[in-house]
């Protein structure tokens, strides 16, 4: 283990010591620090998009530092050590890439292999099913309910469609979109919260449905816009300000103007 790693295993016992380490430090749990974990792999997502290498090189150590977290808290309570977390993924992604380690054995690196990238994702599936061996629950029983809503919808749309339940072609889910837009305004309609929640989650269910057919990350998609729609509001506010006025004393055509002139500003 490289000398990096052993003083940040040592920094983190140091912050967890009952005598001398860091309050917070020491009150944190699983739970507390959950939140965390999601936040800095997040961050970590944000720096890639923008190509900001330097940034991810930082962001990436602030997520380590999360998995370090854990395996001092589980080892202080005798689960595992990071140790065992490092063995168990070496192990896992041995025996998961037999077309580059044949029978599972890493001193065989560098024999050729002959299989497409749809053979290797099938093989994937194959020995991931193996692992599970005879366990009779669904097939989305490892889907996290924890995932973001639209990250699970992805993952729950991708396993059933091994298996066959899907569209073959993008034409019948366009038509299933306006099926459940349909029935969102039918719900509007009726002035049901309930149902018009129900509704929505369908109508996002068969949009994310929709980007992976094409191939397009929902989350990634989203956020895309939301940048964009960060970067053009900047210059609505500064649009405003050089008028003298504030925002709120706009009209929503005056506000629409603003809008059309970031966007044919290229923003």
């Amino acid at each position: 283990m490289s000398n990096a790693i052993t003083q940040l295993q040592y920094l983190m016992k140091c912050l967890r010591d009952e005598q001398f380490g860091c309050a917070w430090d020491k009150k944190q749990t699983y739970k507390s620090i959950a939140p965390y974990t999601l936040e800095e792999a997040y961050e970590v997502l944000d720096a890639i998009e923008r190509e900001d290498f330097e940034h991810l090189k930082e962001e990436l150590g602030d997520l380590l530092f999360q998995v370090i977290f854990y395996a001092q808290m589980a080892e202080e309570e005798q689960y595992f050590s990071f140790e065992d977390i490092a063995a168990g993924i070496v192990k896992k992604m041995l025996r998961r890439h037999p077309h580059v380690f044949p029978d599972a054995d890493i001193t065989r690196f560098g024999e050729p292999t002959a299989l497409t990238d749809q053979e290797i994702a099938e093989q994937w599936q194959q020995i991931k099913a193996q692992e599970k061996g005879d366990k009779k629950e669904s097939m989305l029983a490892d889907v996290p309910v924890s995932m973001p809503a639209l990250m699970q919808a992805v993952k729950i749309q991708k396993k059933v469609s091994k298996v066959g339940f899907d569209w073959p072609n993008i034409e019948p889910v366009f038509d299933k979109i306006r099926e459940e837009l349909d029935e969102l305004e039918e719900a509007i309609k009726e002035q049901n919260q309930l149902h018009i929640e129900e509704e929505m989650g369908d109508v996002l269910f068969a949009m994310t449905n929709l980007s992976r057919h094409l191939d397009v990350s929902p989350d990634v998609a989203l956020n895309k816009t939301n940048v964009k729609f960060r970067r053009r509001f900047a210059r609505i506010e500064a649009l405003v300000s050089e008028q003298n006025k504030r925002l709120i004393d706009c009209s929503l055509r005056e506000l629409d103007n603003y809008w059309d002139q970031a966007k044919r500003e290229g923003l």
